[in-house]
C-alpha cells in the first residue's frame, strides 16, 4: 500500500489506518483477545502498517493488544496513540507517556495525539501552551515522533499551532457524518495537516450489515450513536440503496466503497476498525479502489440525503 507523508513530519503513514479501540474491550461487546490479534496481523499482512489505539482503549489493554500483534515487525509499524483529556497538565502528560511507551513495548510512538480538548468530560482546563510544551519536550526527546489532536475544531487547531507544529487531525469523517468539512478541513489544507479520520464507517453503518430494525446491546457505545436513531437511520438506509450499483460496478464492498472516496478526499486518511481478520482484510482491499471524479461527486451527493439533516454538532453520540 502506497503510504503518504504524515502532515509535515518524516512519519509515513497507510492511506487506511487500523482503529484498535475495540481491542480495549471497553465499551464493545463480543470481543476476544485472540480474536483482536488476528485481526491486526492480518491488518498488517494486507499492507497497513499504521495502528491506531489510545490509553483509555480499555485503560491501556488495546495498547498492550497492538503491542502483542506487532511487537516482532516494530521497525516497520508506526504506533499512533493518544493522552486523554485528564492528563494534560504537563507532568501528567509525561507520566501518560511513559504509560503507554510501557504498554506499546517501545521506546518511541510514531504520532502521540491529545485524544479530546481538554475540559471535555468535566475534565480540568488545561491552557494548550502547558500541554504543548509537554509534547514538544517528548518530542526533542525522541519519544515521540509527531503531535496530533483529535476532535479540536479550527481555532482550537490555531491555538495549539501556535505552540508547535501540529501534523494531523483525527476528526469523526464519513460519508455520512462531514461537520469538518465546514470548519477545519480548509486550515488543515491551507497548514499541511493530514486528516486520519475515525468512523469512516459511520461506526458500522456505511457497511450496510444492519437491518433497518437492528437494535444495539444497551452495552454498545453504538446504542447512543445519532445515526442509528429515528429518521437519520431511515434515511441512511435510503442512501445505501443508492450507493449499492456503484460498488457493484467496482466490485467492492460499500464498506470499501466508503473507504475509498473518504481516502480520496483532501488531506485525508481513514482509521478503520475490524473485529476479526476478513474484516480487516476487507479494510486493506479499499485502497485499491479507484473512483473517478464524476463517481466521487455522485457518492457525494448520495451522502448528504444523510448530512443536510444533520446539526453542526461534532459529537456522533448522545452521551
Amino acid at each position: 500500500m502506497e503510504k503518504r507523508r504524515l502532515g509535515t513530519s518524516d512519519v509515513q503513514i497507510t492511506p487506511i489506518l487500523m482503529g484498535t479501540w475495540q481491542a480495549g474491550k471497553k465499551m464493545w461487546v463480543g470481543i476476544e483477545d485472540a480474536d483482536s490479534i488476528k485481526a491486526i496481523k492480518a491488518a498488517f499482512e494486507a499492507g497497513i502498517t499504521t495502528f491506531d489505539t489510545a490509553e483509555t482503549y480499555g485503560d491501556g489493554h488495546s495498547e498492550q493488544i497492538v503491542a502483542e500483534a506487532l511487537s516482532d515487525v516494530r521497525d516497520r509499524v508506526q504506533y499512533a496513540t493518544k493522552v486523554f483529556a485528564n492528563h494534560l497538565k504537563y507532568d501528567l502528560l509525561i507520566e501518560a507517556c511513559d504509560r503507554s511507551l510501557k504498554n506499546l513495548k517501545t521506546d518511541y510512538i510514531d504520532l502521540y495525539q491529545i485524544h479530546w480538548p481538554s475540559g471535555s468530560f468535566n475534565s480540568e482546563k488545561v491552557p494548550i501552551e502547558e500541554t504543548m510544551k509537554a509534547l514538544n519536550h517528548l518530542k526533542e526527546q525522541g519519544k515521540i515522533r509527531a503531535i496530533g489532536v483529535s476532535k479540536f475544531d479550527r481555532a482550537q487547531l490555531q491555538e495549539a499551532g501556535n505552540y508547535g507544529r501540529i501534523d494531523s487531525l483525527q476528526p469523526p469523517y464519513s460519508l455520512f457524518w462531514r461537520q469538518v468539512e465546514k470548519d477545519a478541513v480548509p486550515y488543515c489544507v491551507e497548514n499541511n495537516i493530514s486528516i486520519v479520520a475515525y468512523s469512516p464507517l459511520a461506526q458500522g453503518l456505511l457497511t450496510g450489515k444492519f437491518a433497518a430494525d437492528h437494535k444495539f446491546d444497551p452495552q454498545d457505545n453504538r446504542a447512543k450513536n445519532k445515526l442509528f436513531q429515528g429518521e437519520n437511520y431511515q434515511r441512511a438506509q435510503q442512501a445505501l440503496d443508492k450507493l449499492r450499483p456503484i460498488a457493484d460496478r467496482h466490485n467492492c464492498t460499500l464498506a470499501q466503497l466508503a473507504l475509498a472516496w473518504l481516502i480520496a478526499q483532501p488531506q485525508a486518511q481513514a482509521i478503520a476498525g475490524a473485529r476479526n481478520s476478513e474484516q480487516a482484510i476487507a479494510n486493506a482491499k479499499a485502497a485499491d479502489v479507484k473512483l473517478s471524479e464524476d463517481e466521487l461527486q455522485e457518492i457525494d451527493g448520495i451522502g448528504r440525503i444523510v448530512t443536510d439533516h444533520l446539526d453542526d454538532n461534532s459529537i456522533m453520540w448522545n452521551w
